[in-house]
This record gives structure tokens, sequence and C-alpha cells, in this order.
């Protein structure tokens, strides 16, 4: 997630989060078009993508350290997985990796909010509280629970996607299924977190994660 401490234009903001992963599925399918050599069953196709997909990561990465001069906790995972199993990913020749970076991802979050509800450590709120301003002890809680439970679910859904459909199906619902699901999913906590002492000053967007 782009740094909440210096606020970003909306703009640049979504282009962090959620550019990486456009780059990823432009990059898969306009492949298909080059003369790739030695492609067997889309895997050339799906390389090419990779090394887009950790290019424009670095970028976003720079990109948010220079705007704000700070790359969050959140970022840094996401950011750091996707080096990591792209790597992988084209070491091996195998998109398993990188199609299982997003499960990895997605559980890393909800074990990390999980211990904070369990241990009563705020670590969303220390990570969100300029984006959310006056919410209250009770809607933290209520909104760490809520993400937990959406990150396992997320992992859950990404499982079933990339073990049960094709190469090109798991790309698109990527960024036309994970993405919306995450953003709607984040409006939808608004109502629950004006209830509980939200104001309306400052964020007028709901900050959300990088997109697994």
């Amino acid at each position: 997630m782009a740094d909440e401490k210096t606020p970003l234009s909306p703009g640049m903001r979504m282009a962090i989060d959620f550019g990486p992963l456009a780059v990823f599925f432009l990059a898969y399918f306009l492949s298909k078009y080059l003369p790739i050599p030695d492609m067997v069953q889309g895997l050339g196709q799906f390389l090419v993508a990779t090394v887009a997909f950790i290019v424009a990561t670095v970028i976003a990465m720079a990109a948010s350290l220079i705007k704000v001069r700070h790359i969050s906790p959140m970022l840094w995972i996401s950011g750091g997985l996707v080096i990591v199993f792209g790597g992988l990913t084209l070491y091996f020749h195998d998109e398993t990796f990188i199609k299982m970076k997003p499960t990895i991802v997605y559980l890393i979050f909800a074990i990390v909010l999980g211990y904070g509800l369990v241990s009563g450590r705020p670590v969303l709120q220390s990570l969100l509280e300029t984006a959310y301003p006056g919410l209250n002890q009770t809607g933290w809680r209520k909104l760490t629970i809520n993400w937990t439970i959406f990150f396992i679910g997320m992992a859950v859904l990404n499982e079933c996607v990339w073990r049960t459909q094709s190469t090109d199906f798991w790309v698109a619902f990527k960024l036309w299924g994970a993405v919306p699901l995450t953003m709607i999913f984040a409006a939808a906590n608004i109502p629950m977190l004006l209830r509980h002492g939200l104001t309306t000053e400052g964020e007028k967007d709901p900050p959300i994660p990088p997109e697994g």
C-alpha cells in the first residue's frame, strides 16, 4: 500500500498499488503477438509477463520512495514476494511459483492481523491511523477482523482459481476479479466505520492493500 503518512493523490496511489498488476496483464496478452522462441504451452508468454511484472513492481516501489520517502510494510511484503516468486518462475520456467504468490501474500497479511488481534496489538491501526481519523478502538477491531477474514477468503479463492482454471483465466481474474473485489470490500466497510467515529475529513477514498 502506498504510504499513508504523506498523502498521495488518488491516481498516484492507484498506480503504485495496482500498476504492476495492470502491466502484468497487458504484457501477458500482448506477448501473444510476439515471436517468442521455445514457447511451450504458453510458458514463454507467461515468462515475458513475469519479467514485466517484476520490473513494474520495482518501479512502483521506487516511485513510492521518491514521492513520499517511504515504502510501506505492506508494499515491501507484496513487492518482495513478486521479486522472489517471479525470480523462481523465471529460473525454473514454472508458472506455479508466481501463481502461488498471491496466496502467500494474503496469508501473511491475515496472520499478521490475526496476531495483532490475539496479542492486543493494533497492527492495522499503526499502519492506517491517519487514513481513518476519529475511528475508535471498536471500529479498528472490527475492521481488522473483517480484513483478516477477507484475506483468508482471497487466499482460498486464488488457490481454487489457479488450480482449476486456465492460465488465461487466472491472469484475467487477477485484474478483473481480485482488484474489484478488494476495492468493493474496502468501500463496504465505510458505513461500519462511520458508526464507530470515522470522520469524513481528510482521506476521501478508503485505503486498500496492494493486490496480492
